[in-house]
């Protein structure tokens, strides 16, 4: 599995939006389905005229 180094500041930054026992990897998916569906309602924002 790849690695990758993350800022101190980064990680205390996802500290504060785990929940519980939630991991990283938890974490990191629901934050990329948020911006991937954040993503595709500006995409068709444009689709309503």
């Amino acid at each position: 599995m790849p690695q990758i180094h993350v800022d101190d500041s980064t990680i205390e930054r996802l500290d504060n939006l785990r929940e519980e026992d939630e991991d990283y990897d938890e974490l990191i998916n629901e934050l990329m389905n948020i911006y991937e569906a954040s993503e595709r309602t500006l995409f068709h924002a444009g689709d309503e005229y």
